[in-house]
């Protein structure tokens, strides 16, 4: 996330047929022999469920952080964010360095150190620990489902793109890439999937950075790009902020509040530090201060992968001026698929087609990592077999895994249906993440905040959500320009209502006692979770906080050549 963009990728022209020849698939089968061959050298580490689900926390910083930017990079960022450079010009910054970085700061200097010291499997397990049984049951069950959703979008967007470059019907790529990501996941655990992570993080760029050379190569490289683009567009193209003051219309529908508080905070904020698809990366690291710079050390490639999203996006804009016009053969989402058909010699192009797939693949793989763990220890372990051997628990792993990717083949299917797949996840982070955020932040810094608060906060949030979203934004009940615009405020709205919500029910319900928040309030620690930091730890280098705010400033400089 950062929030997913309002562009549609459900539409890829269908002339973007890519000349492929046998040096091409040689790649991509060689890419797909070496994932799992992995899989299958990280069996051998596969002993507990401890094991097969987090690692058995064994992981270094540097391979859990590429794992953590590579699980949120999947191709439906890839092809959404360079359409949306290619519509909206440099705006799609702020998805980037202020939707993603004050968030993966915050959850590593915050937010880890609650989540590694208590020794939780998993982010609902905190909630059972901090609230009750019912905000634990009822946040399992939410995300398990969210889970499987997003899985199926990026299955579904894969054999979009699959079909109009390759040639492969959707089906077959849905249930081939499905089968695939099951394989190496069930016989390699999450450890599978991270390593597999780390080679896609790489082969991801290997596919966007000679599109961007080329590309810009072809435009009359940077300075010749934008000359063009201002003399079609205007300056507010390339201007960051330009046209989003109060009243001000913009493309995006939306001001610098609603972008500041709806994308920067709420939206942010709710995704990067309670989806467990990511925060599982973190979980998995080898003590807390590699768990703390897991975000941190992701945090700084995540700033600078916008650049090679949104130069393809400006690139297309200028070799195709009516790109998403109406009349026009190519959507705005066509824009890397044209660049790769144009651009590309052979070789080079399997390079890019085995990054796009590599990248769909992560993006499935994290979804359908995180959910076999939480639907094994939060479901089944507390709910319906609790007490049985660990042995039990690994087997039922492997099964949930195997059920759950045959889920997602079925949310494929259903993604199919919406006309537009990005607007669709966004609104799914809205309705999921937000009010679960809302619980979080209230819980950890507000010891008076009851047990029963934390379930009354979840619903009320994920329902007032819902209610912006379909009945006051659809029914035009409040005129709002845009999906985008409408999500920013859906999520603003939901979380304002959980928190209002949390505190009434406070007020006429028992609190939590004290004994049992330590180590799970701000300001408390638990007798006996303190470590002392491994050997090398404490080099300067290494200290999160000057990772992080390092991460900080240097987001924020990166804003100003497109600010002024």
């Amino acid at each position: 996330m950062h929030a997913p963009t309002p562009t549609d990728t459900t539409t890829l022209a269908a002339g973007l047929r890519l000349p492929t020849n046998g040096l091409d698939y040689a790649i991509l089968a060689i890419y797909f022999v070496v994932v799992l061959g992995i899989g299958f050298a990280a069996r051998r580490s596969v002993r507990t469920s401890l094991d097969f689900f987090l690692s058995g926390r064994s992981l270094p910083a540097w391979v859990t952080g590429l794992a953590f930017v590579a699980a949120n990079l999947g191709a439906t960022e890839i092809l959404g964010m360079a359409a949306t450079g290619a519509q909206y010009g440099v705006a799609v910054v702020h998805w980037y360095w202020i939707g993603a970085i004050p968030a993966m700061v915050f959850l590593g200097l915050v937010m880890m150190p609650f989540y590694y010291r208590s020794k939780v499997r998993s982010v609902p397990e905190f909630l059972l620990q901090r609230f009750d049984k019912s905000a634990h049951l009822l946040s399992s069950v939410l995300f398990a489902f969210a889970a499987i959703l997003i899985a199926g979008v990026n299955l579904y967007a894969l054999s979009i793109v699959v079909e109009a470059l390759l040639g492969w019907p959707q089906w077959v790529a849905i249930v081939v890439a499905g089968l695939f990501v099951l394989a190496y996941i069930t016989i390699g655990g999450l450890s599978s999937a991270i390593y597999n992570e780390v080679l896609q993080f790489f082969v991801i760029l290997a596919a966007l950075i000679p599109i961007c050379v080329i590309g810009l190569k072809r435009v009359g490289g940077w300075g010749g790009m934008t000359d063009s683009l201002k003399a079609q567009h205007g300056d507010n193209f390339l201007s960051a902020w330009g046209g989003t003051g109060i009243g001000d219309p913009n493309p995006l529908g939306a001001n610098w509040l609603t972008i500041i508080l709806g994308l920067g905070f709420v939206l942010s904020f709710g995704y990067w530090t309670t989806n467990f698809a990511e925060v599982q990366r973190a979980l998995s690291a080898k003590n807390l201060s590699a768990a703390q710079r897991t975000p941190l050390i992701a945090a700084f490639p995540k700033m600078f992968i916008v650049f090679l999203v949104m130069i393809p996006g400006l690139v297309a804009a200028v070799l195709v001026p009516k790109i998403g016009a109406a009349g026009s053969d190519l959507t705005y989402n066509d824009a890397i698929p044209y660049l790769m058909q144009e651009l590309l010699p052979n070789g080079v192009l399997g390079i890019a087609v085995t990054g796009l797939l590599a990248a769909f693949m992560a993006g499935m793989a994290a979804n359908v990592s995180s959910f076999n763990t939480v639907f094994t220890y939060d479901i089944w372990a507390k709910y319906v077999r609790p007490g049985k051997p660990d042995g039990h628990y690994l087997k039922f792993g492997r099964l949930i895994t195997a059920i759950g990717v045959v889920a997602s083949i079925g949310t494929a299917f259903i993604a199919s249906s919406f006309s537009n797949i990005m607007g669709y996840l966004q609104t799914l982070f809205s309705f999921f993440n937000v009010p679960m955020f809302v619980v979080f932040i209230i819980g950890m810094f507000w010891k008076r905040a009851s047990m029963k608060s934390g379930v009354w906060g979840l619903l009320a949030g994920t329902t007032a959500a819902m209610v912006n979203y379909f009945w006051i934004y659809k029914q035009g009940v409040i005129d709002i320009p845009t999906d985008q615009g409408a999500n920013f405020v859906s999520a603003i709205v939901g979380f304002v209502a959980g928190a209002v919500v949390m505190v009434l029910v406070t007020l006429f319900t028992a609190p939590k006692p004290e004994a049992e928040l330590a180590g799970l309030v701000y300001g408390t620690t638990a007798p006996g979770l303190e470590e002392p930091p491994a050997e090398g730890d404490d080099a300067w280098y290494r200290r999160p906080a000057l990772l992080g705010w390092g991460a900080v400033v240097l987001a924020a400089l990166c804003y100003l050549p497109y600010s002024l």
